[in-house]
């Protein structure tokens, strides 16, 4: 299973463009300066391709030229701006923040959400504040895994906005609607996520909060109603796995999900999914500057494969990593107890392999990690079966962990794509195990093959304490992103720190392994494996 990307149809919707030109008082220009997108954008969002909501990647850089820094900055500077109610509304009242931690208890009536306004607490963030995306300096672009900008591979410092409470806010909380839907698949951590959005909510002043039942299918399928919710309904839910709102893939069109917006009052959306129901979010953001309507759109990243753009990483990746190693020593039992036992796990990771990649070097008893970005063969002197005969000879076992998407060329391709316009991938756990089977058979070599798929059984887990914690500061954070103003942007850790990113600058392609990287290096140190090529 990959990636639990989402797409929304784009019935008639001409190429977006961001309603966020400038900058406004809310948002003002930074001292400092921010980041660089990953370079060679790739469209993966099938009906996306002719309508890209990524801004134009900054013209060529002449390299030779003194000033191109201050040039590479600027650039950087306004596409990583966040976009802002003022760009669309610039009379926009600003109020006193009803976010306060310093007092809890209602005072009487007069203040917003009966909390008194903390005028003297010093736990909001400055417009200004910035965090570090890059912190190791690359002397050379041949250092492993250097992310370089220029050839010479000069620093420039890259700089995103911190993410965190104002203290001035741009809805009253007793006009808020707010709304919550779950697209894609299932992962580890959706009701932590939900749970805290309707607990800040609350803080706030916020009394109308309802759930989008299954994505955004919910907004036009008439026989599905909204979900009342309270801190009361959200108390436990971050105690099981799954969606309390239930996920679904596809949908109506952008214009349609407005619509029902506006027929319903309401005026803050937040979005959790991946890349494709990202790039929905970021078509309802457009459409509703384009209509003027005050509504903020507000991501927050999940996908299990931790292949979002520019973030440490994204919730539930820690828990599928831990639930992954359940699996592989499972297997690794199963090799270890045969003769000449050979174990194969399946893990997720569509485009990234970055489970298969954590859970090999978590577990220690992987021989063979197998990831999209790492090409290889199965046969020839060089291949996967050749190592593995290898191991049987020398161990008498072995372990091999496979990502989905790894291996695709070797099979048969087919033009279909599931409703979120994902391509459907071949099975390369069960041609790995049939391959194996008959290279042994053929070699009259004895091998008891054991192949295990653990992926429903990760998605449906309970996020475990790391991901609690993630998921936590993720839906406290959406909630002040979305009363600060802003609209169009997602959430996520950014060297360990939690910042707001533009949604076009995490979505125009998934994040991958560098085959290069200290990690992936780390890995085959760890299993022993060659090249297979």
């Amino acid at each position: 299973m990959g990636t639990p990307s989402h797409v929304i149809t784009l019935h008639g919707l001409t190429t977006p463009t961001r309603c966020s030109f400038g900058f406004s008082h809310s948002n003002p220009p930074p001292n400092t300066l921010v980041p660089v997108r990953v370079a060679n954008k790739v469209r993966v969002f099938a009906e996306l391709k002719s309508q890209s909501t990524t801004p134009k990647s900054s013209t060529e850089i002449d390299y030779s030229d003194p000033d191109w820094k201050i040039k590479f900055k600027e650039d950087f500077e306004a596409r990583f701006r966040l976009p802002h109610i003022t760009d669309t509304f610039p009379d926009a009242a600003s109020m006193p923040s009803t976010f306060c931690l310093k007092m809890r208890t209602p005072m009487n009536r007069d203040f917003p959400g009966n909390y008194p306004w903390g005028e003297d607490w010093h736990g909001y963030i400055n417009d200004n504040d910035r965090v570090l995306l890059k912190t190791i300096y690359y002397s050379s672009p041949t250092s492993a895994g250097a992310e370089c900008i220029d050839p010479g591979c000069n620093w420039v410092e890259q700089w995103v906005h911190r993410a965190g409470p104002r203290q001035k806010i741009y809805f009253k909380p007793d006009e808020v609607k707010a709304a919550i839907l779950t697209c894609g698949g299932l992962c580890p951590g959706l009701n932590d996520v939900i749970r805290q959005i309707v607990i800040t909510l609350e803080i706030y002043g916020v009394t109308k909060i309802v759930g989008i039942p299954f994505g955004y299918r919910g907004f036009t399928d008439k026989e599905l109603t909204e979900v009342p919710l309270s801190r009361k309904v959200v108390q436990n839910i971050h105690l099981s796995g799954g969606s309390l709102l239930g996920v679904s893939r596809g949908g109506p069109g952008v214009s349609e999900i407005v619509d029902s917006l506006e027929e319903r009052g309401i005026n803050m959306l937040f979005v959790l999914g991946g890349n494709g129901t990202h790039a929905g979010a970021n078509a309802i953001h457009n459409e509703c500057c384009k209509r003027r309507l005050k509504v903020s759109v507000i991501g927050v990243p999940k996908t299990i494969d931790n292949d979002i753009l520019l973030m440490d990483k994204t919730f539930g990746f820690d828990t599928a990593v831990e639930e992954a190693q359940r699996a592989i020593n499972s297997a690794y039992i199963e090799a270890h107890s045969a003769y000449h036992g050979i174990g194969i796990v399946k893990l997720m990771g569509r485009s990234s392999g970055f489970i298969a990649m954590h859970a090999s070097l978590a577990s220690g008893q992987v021989d063979i990690c197998l990831i999209p970005e790492v090409p290889f063969t199965l046969h020839g002197p060089d291949g996967v079966l050749s190592h593995l005969k290898y191991l049987i000879e020398t161990k008498g076992s072995a372990v091999v962990c496979v990502a989905e998407g790894a291996g695709q060329n070797l099979l048969q391709k087919t033009n279909a794509t599931d409703a979120s316009g994902n391509t459907v991938l071949g099975d390369i756990g069960v041609y790995t195990q049939q391959e194996t089977k008959k290279y042994f058979k053929e070699l009259g070599i004895h091998a008891d093959v054991k192949y295990i798929d653990p992926t429903y059984m990760i998605r449906a887990c309970r996020a475990n304490a790391s991901d609690g914690i993630l998921c936590t500061v993720l839906g406290q954070n959406a909630v002040h992103g979305a009363f600060a103003g802003y609209s169009g942007i997602t959430v996520g850790m950014c060297n360990t720190h939690y910042a707001y990113f533009p949604i076009p600058e995490v979505i125009s392609h998934p994040k991958l392994v560098n085959p290069n990287s200290r990690m992936w290096h780390r890995c085959l140190t760890s299993t022993g494996q060659p090249d297979f090529i």
